[in-house]
């Protein structure tokens, strides 16, 4: 564990930082809603604005990664996020929010792809998703902080003040980061051989076979729906619809935010361990995110059915909602197995940018949705509309479910 807690937690508390400052805006929404007197379209572009700004930044970081070292690309851009916290805290309207959230986007970009590389480059085949796992657990404490503490923060600090707890949150990491981290690149690994070094121009042609090759074209679509899920809801709609379907106030639905960070939790830890257990054994690296799509299309099956009464109840389905989303790392490291180590934070990121697109698309889309009926008496959203929301994403697994199915290489 040595080995972890030199390399990998640093970088999981970029991750950290990226988990809290998305899970935030599901426990800020209804607020941010009611203060700048914004539509649920409107709300869905302003978190949207965050991811679109995080996918944006995928393959550039992805490159730098591989070509620099995680080191050098997390540190500066832990500064970037802790400028993009300061924005949000000092905005005086959406605009100046919409801003904040974009440079913080840019700035946790590369945190999940940060932990791949070196997990990649420094421990065995088997041992990655594992490792990325535990690392994805340190980071999904940031989603439990950003639940019921920022609940009990806002209204002695205000939204803004936890905006300025984040931003030196991220320069604490910053310094970490560069202090414990070494040097990126094989040439960090003891007994490895660097790359030969090649032009930029090569380097950046190699995006074109990763997105070409068949394993990616089979795998990547499923895998980026169901990490983009997790986002989509702990980002954003989770928080509102616990208002809206099942009517709970905000103390209690922060409660059941905690639940769904719990989930989180569980599975970055048990899938990513589950999924090294069952390769070591010969088993499929992608069993376990499919078995979690499975999961996932269930358990929103039963949310259209729009369960209320019993919080027991409705903590479990988000828990469960939560613990199989967060299978999709252990679909990034099954994939990256295709590729060679020097190619991992690109690989990671073409994943990423994919399913950062689908964040983007379906946090506007669950808005448009929603927009389709008449705002209710309390300012929130008729709860048929959340319905055919996940009817949506439902029919979207189903589809990638069969395209991952399909017999081929990898």
């Amino acid at each position: 564990m040595r080995k972890f807690a030199r390399i990998t937690l640093p970088l999981a508390g970029l991750n950290f930082v990226n988990q809290a400052s998305r899970t935030m805006i599901a426990t800020l929404g209804p607020l941010l809603a009611l203060e700048f007197a914004l539509s649920a379209s409107e709300l869905g572009l302003l978190a949207a604005m965050f991811f679109a700004a995080y996918a944006a930044a995928q393959l550039p970081v992805g490159l730098a990664i591989d070509l620099w070292g995680s080191r050098r690309v997390q540190t500066v851009l832990a500064l970037v996020a802790a400028t993009g916290f300061v924005i949000c805290a000092l905005a005086t309207g959406p605009f100046g929010l919409a801003f904040g959230r974009v440079v913080t986007g840019l700035g946790i970009s590369a945190g999940l792809i940060a932990m791949i590389k070196v997990n990649t480059q420094w421990y065995a085949r088997d041992q990655v998703a594992g490792m990325t796992g535990l690392g994805v657990l340190v980071g999904a404490l940031g989603s439990i902080t950003a639940t019921v503490p920022v609940a009990l923060l806002v209204p002695a600090i205000g939204w803004r003040g936890v905006f300025v707890l984040l931003a030196l949150l991220s320069l604490g990491v910053s310094a970490w980061i560069w202090a414990s981290v070494p040097n990126g690149g094989p040439e960090g690994k003891p007994g490895a051989t660097p790359p030969p070094r090649r032009s930029l121009g090569a380097e950046v042609a190699e995006f074109g076979r990763i997105f070409r090759h068949p394993a990616f074209l089979r795998f990547a679509p499923s895998v980026a729906l169901l990490s983009s899920l997790n986002f989509t809801y702990q980002g954003l709609w989770a928080g509102p619809w616990l208002r809206d379907v099942a009517g709970l106030e905000e103390a209690t639905r922060a409660v059941l935010l905690l639940c769904y960070a719990g989930g989180l939790m569980a599975g970055s830890a048990g899938t990513g361990q589950a999924a090294s257990f069952l390769q070591r054994r010969g088993a499929h690296p992608m069993l376990v995110p499919w078995i979690s799509m499975v999961g996932i299309a269930m358990v929103q099956i039963l949310l259209m059915l729009q369960p209320v009464g019993k919080l027991a109840v409705l903590g479990a389905i988000w828990f469960l909602f939560a613990l199989f989303s967060a299978a999709g790392p252990a679909g990034y490291a099954a994939i990256g197995q295709r590729f060679g180590a020097e190619l991992a934070g690109r690989v990671a990121t073409a994943i990423n940018v994919t399913m950062l697109v689908l964040v983007f698309l379906l946090q506007n889309a669950i808005g448009w949705i929603l927009d389709l009926w008449p705002r209710t008496a309390l300012g929130g959203w008729d709860a048929a509309g959340y319905g055919w929301a996940m009817g949506l994403t439902v029919a979207m697994q189903v589809v990638a479910g069969l395209l991952m199915l399909r017999p081929g290489k990898g």
